[in-house]
C-alpha cells in the first residue's frame, strides 16, 4: 500500500492542456496525454504548488497538523530571535559554514574543468541532514510538542533527528526499512546510542517508501503530541518548501565562497537527488543565474528496467504519492514500482515536486548514474583527494567524472558532497575488490 489513507478523494490539476483527473489519496496514477511544460520556473503558490506539482493530499486527520506547522513556520521565518538561534546552532553545533574545497588532484586527473567540492560531509552527524533537523526541532519546541517521529533510508536523517532530539530533550522514534537496517547497521546503532527508538519496517520493499508509510500511520494516531520530522523536500505542503528553506544555507554559502575564490560563478553545479533536499539546497540560490547549469543525479541502479533503478525521470509518470504530486515510478496500473540502488538514500520512487517543476521548465537537468559508476567514483575520489563520500554523493561525483573532461579548463564545477562514506563501508566492502 502506498500511503496511509484510501479515503479522501482529491482533484489533481491538469498538466498543461491534459484533462484533470481524480486521485484517491495515496494511489499514484498516470495522467494520460500529459506533456511536459517548457515554461518559466514556477514559484511556490499559496497552495504549496510548484506549477502543477506539490499540493497537500492527506487524510483529514492530518490537515490541522499541517496547517499548524505551516503557521508556525511562517511566523518563525519572520522571527529574528528564532532565526538567530538557528544560525547560532548551525555555527556552533553543526559546524557551518562548510568549506568549498578545490579538488586539485581530481581536476588534474580528469583534465578539464576546475572542480570544487562543497563539504557538507564535514557537518556534525556527517551529512547535510542536520540543517533541516535543527530547523524543524526548533519549530517542535515552538509548537509545544514533545514527541518526534521520522523516517530514514540511509540512516543519516535518522541520526540527525536523534541528535537534535537528544539536544532538546524530545522523545524520538525513527522508522526504517529492515533492508536498510541491514545495510546501515552503523547508523542504526548510532540512533539507539543517541536515545532514539528505531522501529523496523518489514512491509513492501523494506526501504524508505515503507518507512514513510509507517511514520505517517504513527502521525495520524498521535497527531496532537507528535511532530513528523520529514527528511526531504517531499510530502504534503509545507514540507517541500520548508525543508528547502532550511537547506538554502548550502547554496548561499557556496555562492559567496566561489565568488571569493574565483571571482565568478560556476558553469555547473552537480548534486545527487533522492528526494532532493541537498540538491535543491545548493541549487536554489543559483536558479535565476541562467548560465549556471543545475544537474541532479539520480540512482541509475543496475539497469534500465522498471525495478532496477530509482531514476524517476527515466520511466516515471506524474502522480500522487505520500501527500504530494510529482513524478513517480509506477506501472501502467498506477502501482508503485520496486526500486533499486546500491545507495540506501536514493531508492525512493518519487522526487520532490520542485525538482519536477525545474525539470519540466528546462531549468535543471536530471541524469542517472549506475551503481557501478558510483562505486568507481567513490574509489577515485578517495584516492585522489583522500575523501570517502557517501554513496549518495558518489553519484554526483560520477557525473562530474563524465562531464569535466569535456569542459574547458577555464570553467568551474561545484559538486555537493552531501555526506561522508563511513556509513557505507559495509556496502563498499561487499562490492569493491581492494587488494
Amino acid at each position: 500500500m502506498a500511503t496511509v489513507s484510501r479515503i479522501s478523494k482529491v482533484k489533481v490539476p491538469a498538466l498543461n492542456a491534459a484533462r484533470s483527473a481524480t486521485f484517491r489519496t495515496g494511489h499514484p496514477q498516470v495522467l494520460k496525454g500529459a506533456k511536459r511544460a517548457r515554461a518559466r520556473v514556477p514559484a511556490p503558490q499559496e497552495s504549496g504548488r510548484f506549477g502543477v506539482y506539490g499540493g497537500r493530499y492527506v487524510p483529514e486527520t492530518l490537515m490541522a497538523a499541517l496547517e499548524e506547522l505551516e503557521s508556525a513556520y511562517e511566523k518563525a521565518k519572520h522571527d529574528k530571535k528564532f532565526q538567530a538561534r538557528l544560525d547560532e546552532l548551525l555555527k556552533t553545533y553543526a559546524g557551518r559554514p562548510t568549506p568549498l574545497f578545490f579538488a586539485r588532484r581530481l581536476t588534474e586527473k580528469l583534465g578539464g574543468a576546475k572542480i570544487y567540492l562543497k563539504r557538507e560531509d564535514l557537518l556534525h552527524t556527517g551529512a547535510h541532514k542536520i540543517n533541516n533537523c535543527l530547523g524543524q526541532a526548533l519549530l517542535v519546541e515552538r509548537m509545544g510538542k514533545h514527541r518526534v517521529i521520522a523516517e530514514t533510508g540511509a540512516g543519516q536523517h535518522g541520526v540527525a533527528t536523534a541528535t537534535v532530539c537528544a539536544l532538546l530533550g524530545f522523545e524520538c522514534v525513527v522508522y526504517m526499512g529492515t533492508e536498510d537496517m541491514r545495510r546501515q547497521e552503523l547508523n542504526v546503532f548510532r540512533m539507539r546510542l543517541l536515545g532514539a527508538e528505531v522501529r523496523g519496517v518489514s512491509s513492501g520493499s523494506c526501504t524508505l517508501k515503507d518507512a514513510i508509510n509507517e511514520a505517517m500511520r504513527d502521525w495520524v494516531t498521535n497527531v496532537r503530541t507528535t511532530h513528523y520530522l520529514l527528511g526531504s523536500v517531499l510530502g504534503a505542503h509545507p514540507y517541500p518548501t520548508m525543508v528547502r528553506d532550511f537547506h538554502r544555507v548550502i547554496g548561499r554559502e557556496a555562492r559567496a565562497q566561489i565568488l571569493k575564490a574565483e571571482g565568478r560563478l560556476p558553469a555547473a553545479i552537480i548534486a545527487c537527488v533522492g528526494g532532493g533536499s541537498n540538491s535543491i539546497g545548493i541549487f536554489y540560490d543559483f536558479i535565476k543565474d541562467k548560465k549556471v547549469q543545475l544537474i541532479g543525479v539520480e540512482a541509475g541502479g543496475r539497469g534500465e528496467a522498471l525495478g532496477d533503478h530509482a531514476a524517476r525521470f527515466r520511466g516515471g509518470s506524474p502522480g500522487v504519492l505520500q501527500g504530494t504530486y510529482s513524478y513517480v515510478l509506477q506501472d501502467s496500473g498506477g502501482q508503485i514500482a520496486l526500486t533499486h540502488s546500491v545507495s540506501a538514500g536514493l531508492d525512493y520512487p518519487s522526487i520532490g515536486p520542485e525538482h519536477a517543476a525545474l525539470r519540466d521548465a528546462g531549468r535543471a537537468e536530471y541524469v542517472p548514474a549506475s551503481d557501478a559508476e558510483a562505486l568507481e567514483a567513490t574509489t577515485l575520489l578517495a584516492r585522489t583527494e583522500g575523501i570517502i563520500p557517501a554513496l549518495e554523493s558518489a553519484h554526483a561525483v560520477a557525473e562530474v567524472i563524465k562531464r569535466a573532461p569535456r569542459m574547458k579548463k577555464s570553467e568551474i564545477v561545484i559538486v555537493n558532497i552531501s555526506g561522508r562514506g563511513d556509513k557505507d563501508v559495509g556496502i563498499l566492502r561487499e562490492n569493491l575488490k581492494i587488494d
